[in-house]
């Protein structure tokens, strides 16, 4: 076992004990904030994909009653005049962990040739641009969600080396020190009267 059989190392393990007993509840409440944080994300997810295809169905509808985008040719298609540039994002701490925030989308200034695109363009790149915003949120919260889930493992590791190994190994370990030691000093009174009875008969 590898465990000295003293009353040192028996407080040693008793110590050690009370500092993994102490420290396993933190890491169980870290690895349910991660979960809960991440299921939240995914559902967020979720949501604005919905958003985001009610979006683009509204908007091909619409398109479609103008003549469409068909009209133009590739190069010239609506979805060329909306490009994104960058997307700005914060930062925050969740359990430990730096998670990006989104902040906003910034699109590339696309100037365009009034006369060749028809009014109803102006309208139709608004809504391209909201339907942008949607990738970009989901992008982002896809990110929270890979850093959350990386800390998540790390924790679930730490729970079960906790759980499973530390914590079991070092009740074993007083548990054997507790029984040797008991032995001696049952061994120690024993030879104590056995060392008395002869001083007895000697006297």
């Amino acid at each position: 076992m590898g465990v000295k059989l003293t009353k040192n190392e028996q407080k040693k393990q008793k110590d050690q004990l009370k500092q993994f007993q102490r420290y396993l509840p933190t890491l169980q409440l870290k690895q349910q904030q991660l979960q809960s944080v991440i299921r939240e994300a995914e559902n967020e997810i979720l949501k604005l994909k919905e958003e985001q295809q009610r979006a683009v169905a509204a908007l091909s509808g619409w398109v479609a009653v103008y003549g469409g985008d068909a009209a133009f040719p590739p190069e010239r298609s609506i979805g060329t005049l909306v490009q994104i540039e960058r997307i700005e994002k914060d930062r925050e701490n969740i359990a430990g962990v730096e998670v990006p925030v989104f902040r906003r989308l910034v699109f590339k200034d696309i100037r365009y040739d009034l006369r060749y695109y028809p009014l109803w363009v102006d309208k139709a790149l608004v809504a391209l641009k909201d339907i942008a915003k949607y990738d970009a949120l989901v992008k982002t919260l896809q990110e929270r969600i890979d850093l959350l889930q990386k800390e998540l493992r790390t924790t679930v590791q730490r729970v079960n080396l906790f759980e499973k190994v530390k914590i079991p190994e070092a009740k074993e370990n007083i548990r054997v020190i507790s029984i040797y030691l008991q032995d001696q000093q049952t061994a120690a009174v024993v030879r104590g009267k056995i060392a008395k009875r002869k001083l007895v008969k000697a006297g």
